[in-house]
């Protein structure tokens, strides 16, 4: 596949969701414009079963560089997972097994071929980065290291909190940035994409590649998806928007979030031109209702990785529950043995909650309801007739109880 030097692409791809790129714009937009074909990746640690939306910011961005006919390689971190990025931690995270990192990278291609592509020409490429780090001697260990500083280290804004507020670093984490690092030796590549949490480790790269192979790195940093609130949606924060999220709960979980958050996701998570997204701004600023344009988002991000029918279907589904504040047509079925069960016993063995004292708060907080009704108190019986009994936990969860 020839390389596209097409001026405007170029612009575009460096201009829409970028934050930095080091060492400038100026530099890599030379490169880009030479018709060099260069060989661009983004790692991503299995440290979570999903791909969010978050991971999709610059799995786009990537997919941009793939489209201009440059080489594209997935690297999944299974070496560097095990140890976990302490990126934005103020304690040491949990290191996982093998088998757990196994398991959480099980559906990561299926889910991230909603984005980039793995067939046909330019097919990108998947590399575990355990091949090369898995097999590092000490030796190895101590000559990477000599490239980099303790002082380099603690300049990391989390490790200088943790060190102010007493709490531990350990000494794995601060190897961490440099296995990242050492990923873009292994693999000599020319880029590599992220967010702009990770612009320290991305740039140890560059540190390592100047001084193991006398190269140029470019680092190319996306903004981060933030809610409203200013928290990264993703894993890490409990707030996920999984790509693979059924059609129903990614429309329902995008128009959850705050308004304000609709013109950067328009612009960080669609393909719409940008054009339209300021006239969107435009418009609400001119007083139209944020709904609507939250609703359009939804519909267009269920449309991406699902289709346009199932993207129809969630719309709907949401009016109904919403809107015309009905109960969906589908509800999921739970069948008890027994003639009646305790409310607070029927949410904890339903696994609608995760404890009694979960169940009996969101009671209190009159975020239950039996066919419709708030219930009050948690001394209720659920009694299931012919048609079952409808449970409602806040706006979105129901579940038909029946009998066996």
């Amino acid at each position: 596949m020839a390389v596209i030097t097409d001026k405007n692409k170029i612009n575009e791809v460096l201009t829409r969701a970028v934050e930095n790129i080091y060492p400038s714009r100026e530099v890599l937009e030379k490169a880009l414009l030479s018709g060099k074909r260069l060989t661009l990746y983004t790692g991503i640690d299995p440290t979570g079963p999903e791909i969010h939306l978050g991971h999709a910011v610059f799995l786009k961005k990537l997919r941009q560089f793939q489209d201009l006919g440059h080489r594209i390689i997935l690297l999944v971190g299974d070496f560097t997972g095990m140890v976990g990025d302490p990126t934005g931690k103020f304690s040491t995270r949990k290191i996982l097994t093998p088998a757990e990192i196994k398991k959480n990278a099980k559906n990561y291609k299926n889910d991230i071929a909603k984005i980039l592509k793995f067939k046909g020409p330019n097919a990108a490429e998947v590399k575990y980065n355990s091949k090369w780090l898995g097999k590092l001697k000490f030796q190895d260990v101590l000559q990477l290291s000599s490239h980099v500083t303790v002082q380099q280290m603690i300049e990391r804004d989390m490790f200088e909190k943790r060190i102010k507020a007493g709490e531990p670093i350990s000494l794995h984490e601060f190897m961490y940035p440099l296995m990242q690092g050492y990923d873009s030796v292994a693999m000599d590549v020319d880029m590599e994409i992220g967010g702009s949490d990770q612009t320290f480790n991305m740039l140890m790269g560059r540190t390592l590649m100047k001084a193991m192979k006398n190269k140029e790195k470019f680092v190319l940093t996306t903004p981060l998806l933030v809610d409203s609130n200013g928290r990264k949606i993703g894993k890490s924060e409990g707030n996920v928007i999984a790509i693979s999220d059924k059609p129903e709960d990614l429309y329902g979980k995008i128009m959850a979030l705050g308004d304000d958050v609709i013109i950067k996701m328009f612009e960080l998570c669609t393909d719409a031109p940008m054009g339209e997204i300021a006239k969107m701004e435009k418009e609400m600023k001119a007083g139209a209702n944020p709904r609507d344009y939250k609703m359009k988002l939804a519909f267009t991000i269920v449309g991406m990785y699902h289709n346009s029918e199932s993207a129809e279907r969630a719309e709907k589904h949401f009016k109904n529950l919403f809107q015309e504040k009905e109960t969906p047509e589908e509800i999921e079925e739970y069948a008890i043995n027994k003639e009646k069960i305790n409310i607070i016993d029927l949410l904890v063995d339903s696994g609608m909650v995760a404890s009694k004292s979960d169940a009996k708060r969101l009671i209190e907080q009159g975020g239950v309801k039996a066919n419709g009704h708030v219930l009050e108190g948690w001394d209720v019986d659920i009694m299931p007739d012919k048609k079952g009994v409808v449970i409602q936990k806040g706006k979105r969860h129901f579940l038909r109880i029946i009998k066996k």
